[in-house]
């Protein structure tokens, strides 16, 4: 039985430079893409209890409260469960603390800030909206309205970025006394506003907007940054549970374990993915699409019994505790320890042995791309 959902919101009032995310500025269009989003959900959601829901984007805060809540009220909740919403901070600060009272009220008791960066002129360079005192502000407002779950994002590796300053937002995270945050290295993907001007040879980004040259870190300086990120997060209470994602004890995100944990999922909305009865799916990416079929996927694969256990292997070992080779002998038949001894072998220095199984130690997250690749036939 399906315990989770994720819910896209693709709708931001302007796209940050690196974003190749499915979004869009038609923010004109937001009532009539929920009202799609409802039959949606109407149509392809079977009444499970759930355990987690996740409202992403795009940017969720754009929707008012009231639409949220005609979405939410769609859905059971088992008696313990996790509601995120991702929010942006200069949407909420002028909402003030009645906007995050709303949002209490509607059950959402967990929340996702694209926080980025604590550095202002980091902030407009990469086209965010917000400035550091909206994160201070928004951080505050959740706390007095009486949110305890509080996620902050920090990207690493962007241009003009240095290990100090990375230590210094990382500073001031911690004095916000949040209970999680995620971490990504910077990636420009082509179908970005920056994919279009970055020569990724030589990490050079040449932008028209000010005829500057910005140099983006360097995969070994990425991974110097990761490597001060996780020890100062590791030191101040926060412990790294996924490759990318640091909590304190207990508030680790249940609905992205889930995805870790390979369980299945409902996807509601615009190119949002789900995996039910075995079928990884994916929806229509545009709006026009999505809005007149919302009830139909675009596209649905069954999975083969490899593929599922190369999914379980690598969403596994994206894991602190890795994979679990019990499990994994319950699932599909098969002695990891056997029938993957040459790569085991292999890896020695960069994947421990646990009592459950095996896990990346931290050498081996900073190239879990090439082991992981190694598992798939």
């Amino acid at each position: 039985m399906v315990k989770s959902a994720y819910i896209h919101i693709p709708f931001c009032k302007s796209k940050c430079k690196y974003c190749s995310f499915v979004s869009f500025t038609k923010t004109d269009l937001i009532t009539g893409y929920i009202y799609s989003l409802l039959k949606d959900v109407s149509d392809n959601y079977k009444g499970e209890g759930l355990k987690t829901l996740y409202f992403g984007g795009g940017t969720p805060s754009l929707i008012s409260p009231e639409l949220l809540e005609k979405v939410i009220r769609k859905f059971n909740f088992e008696k313990d469960y996790e509601l995120t919403l991702e929010i942006n901070p200069d949407d909420c600060v002028k909402g003030g603390i009645e906007y995050f009272e709303q949002l209490l009220s509607l059950g959402i008791n967990r929340l996702s800030i694209g926080t980025q960066t604590f550095d202002d002129d980091i902030l407009k360079l990469i086209g965010r909206r917000h400035n550091s005192d909206d994160i201070l502000k928004t951080v505050e407002l959740a706390k007095k309205a009486g949110f305890e779950n509080i996620s902050v994002d920090l990207i690493y590796g962007l241009p003009t970025q240095t290990l100090e300053g990375i230590k210094k937002d990382l500073d001031k995270f911690l004095e916000l006394n949040i209970q999680h945050i995620s971490t990504y290295g910077l990636k420009i993907e082509e179908n970005s506003y920056w994919g279009r001007f970055y020569n990724k040879e030589n990490n050079q980004l040449v932008l028209p907007d000010n005829d500057k040259v910005y140099f983006t870190p360097d995969e070994d300086k990425q991974a110097d940054m990761y490597e001060e990120v996780n020890g100062i997060l590791e030191a101040n209470g926060f412990h790294r549970y996924e490759i990318s994602n640091f909590a304190k004890d207990g508030y680790e995100s249940r609905h992205n374990l889930n995805y870790w944990n390979n369980e299945e999922y409902y996807g509601f909305g615009t190119a949002a993915h789900g995996y039910i009865d075995g079928i990884r799916y994916y929806n229509y990416e545009t709006l026009e699409e999505y809005m007149l079929t919302p009830s139909t996927h675009k596209y649905g694969k069954t999975l083969t019994e490899q593929e599922k256990l190369e999914e379980e292997i690598f969403l596994g070992f994206r894991k602190r505790e890795g994979v679990n080779i019990n499990k994994i002998k319950e699932k599909f038949g098969i002695d990891f320890e056997v029938r993957y001894k040459n790569i085991l072998d292999k890896y020695s220095d960069f994947i421990e042995k646990t009592q459950q199984g095996y896990t990346l130690n931290l050498k081996g997250v900073l190239v879990s791309n090439v082991i992981l690749s190694d598992f798939l036939d």
